[in-house]
């Protein structure tokens, strides 16, 4: 059964570009991330993935890539789905978060053929919302995660 992440990470990526808003991306980095490591802070990246701020955007199943700018140079990014912690808009920090799993980093090192067929273990924090809309809320700041990142709220 595949899995829903990538269709969501579009959706929210449409509705910020829809309002105007500027989608950001956070990853958790490991090896099957390409991005530029000397961005890479604690084992995370935040990607703006507004059509202004990348050329080539594809958000596929599977993995995310596109071309960026890091310092006046051209990069181009792959990021994996299952490595998606999070997506939301700048401006007032809604969007969806979603935990990236140790199953997904342990698979890290195998080719993309062979994860292919995993089920991606992704789980969606807090989708009771009142009205029967779905959303997610990213939790509160730990000592793991950056607390200078702004809280994500409910989509309504």
């Amino acid at each position: 059964m595949q899995s829903t992440k990538p269709y969501l990470i579009r959706a929210i990526h449409e509705w910020c570009a829809d309002r105007g808003f500027t989608p950001y991306l956070s990853v958790s980095v490991d090896a099957t991330t390409r991005v530029p490591r000397e961005f890479v802070k604690d084992g995370e990246i935040v990607l703006n993935i507004g059509l202004e701020a990348t050329n080539q955007l594809l958000m596929g199943n599977e993995e995310i890539s596109f071309q960026a700018r890091f310092g006046g140079r051209a990069f181009p990014v792959v990021v994996p789905i299952e490595r998606v912690a999070a997506i939301y808009a700048r401006e007032n920090g809604e969007g969806m978060a979603f935990e990236v799993t140790e199953k997904a980093a342990a698979d890290a090192g195998k080719s993309p053929d062979a994860r292919q067929g995993l089920t991606e273990a992704i789980t969606v924090k807090d989708l009771s919302v009142e009205g029967g809309a779905s959303a997610a809320v990213l939790p509160a700041p730990t000592s793991e995660r950056p607390t200078g990142k702004p809280q994500l709220t409910r989509v309504k």
